[in-house]
């Protein structure tokens, strides 16, 4: 059965997505299962197109305390190589004799103390070149500490939706022998979500009148908004007539180019905010025929209530009629 017809004409298109129809001017997926733009932007120099704060505060934390070591090795090198190439001697501390090896080291080491405005004054500049360098260094080091403590405010204090999302969507059963797309989430983070509020859009490149184009659809939940976000929320769309999905097979599944778009909106008590999280699913992260495993259970004196997140993306097999 062609595609179109498929799509009943009941179901809601949206036209707020901000990607666009034309299908030949898109790669790969709408949004990365981190929740980023799946886009690249060129056409710019990469200083240009670059925000340096925001690439610091967002890159992993072994990326950014590599940065920040790296940067601390990198500058004592170059000003310990200038400090040698002025000259040990007029560096009060070190001695003139020995390896070079070791005369470098002191240095480096010198260069260090004086970055870090430490000097514990064993070794002194001595001279006006020595002086004069030794000065901009403590100066370049009280700036780069004062970025730096910067940064790490702004990684700790910057507000994040602290949300994990199952790595599939599920075509589950529902009510009365029908179908309906779920795919669940879970704070899990010692965090108080309120009034969370999601929306879902599917996205298709179909054919339409002889050229391919992106077709955008909301999808219906069962529950859109919730009170309180404590445990696991999952996301239920029914696959109703009214649904774009509706009719949809397994074959048909595989064999079309979708994906959905997750946006989820929350109140977070601690940061005082609300916080946002995104993620995708395309078709071949559907899996048909299947139900999520309960995520929570009492606890053995029946006095609280356990949130097992080692189970968000466990599921088990089912028959879909």
């Amino acid at each position: 059965m062609d595609l179109l017809k498929k799509i009943n004409s009941k179901a809601k298109t949206d036209l707020n997505t901000g990607f666009g129809t034309n299908a030949n001017s898109y790669g790969g997926r709408f949004i990365n299962k981190d929740g980023t733009a799946n886009i690249q932007k060129r056409g710019m120099t990469f200083l240009d197109r670059i925000s340096w704060y925001h690439t610091m505060l967002a890159m992993p934390r072994w990326k950014f305390l590599g940065i920040l070591f790296g940067f601390y090795a990198a500058v004592n090198f170059i000003f310990a190589c200038i400090y040698y190439g002025i000259g040990i001697q007029y560096l009060d501390g070190i001695s003139t004799t020995g390896s070079e090896w070791v005369k470098f080291g002191k240095a480096y080491f010198f260069s260090a103390q004086t970055f870090t405005t430490v000097g514990y004054g064993h070794i002194s500049p001595n001279g006006f070149l020595t002086s004069a360098l030794a000065a901009a260094e403590a100066l370049i080091g009280l700036l780069s500490f004062a970025i730096a403590t910067g940064l790490f405010f702004g990684r700790f204090s910057k507000p994040t939706a602290f949300l994990k999302f199952s790595h599939h969507a599920l075509i589950s059963p529902y009510r009365n022998g029908g179908k309906a797309l779920m795919l669940r989430m879970t704070p899990y983070k010692n965090t108080n979500f309120t009034d969370a509020e999601a929306k879902i859009t599917l996205g298709m490149i179909i054919e339409e009148n002889g050229s391919m184009v992106n077709k955008f659809y909301t999808l219906d939940l069962e529950l859109s908004k919730v009170n309180a976000l404590t445990l696991s929320w999952t996301l239920v769309h029914p696959i109703t007539e009214e649904s774009p999905l509706y009719g949809f097979t397994e074959q048909d599944f595989k064999s079309i180019d979708g994906e959905i778009l997750v946006f989820v909106k929350t109140f977070d008590e601690m940061f005082s905010t609300t916080v946002a999280a995104n993620t995708s699913y395309t078709f071949d992260e559907f899996v048909y025929g299947a139900k999520f495993e309960m995520m929570y259970s009492d606890s053995e004196d029946d006095s609280r209530t356990i949130l097992h997140l080692d189970k968000l993306n466990a599921f088990y097999a089912v028959d879909l009629k």
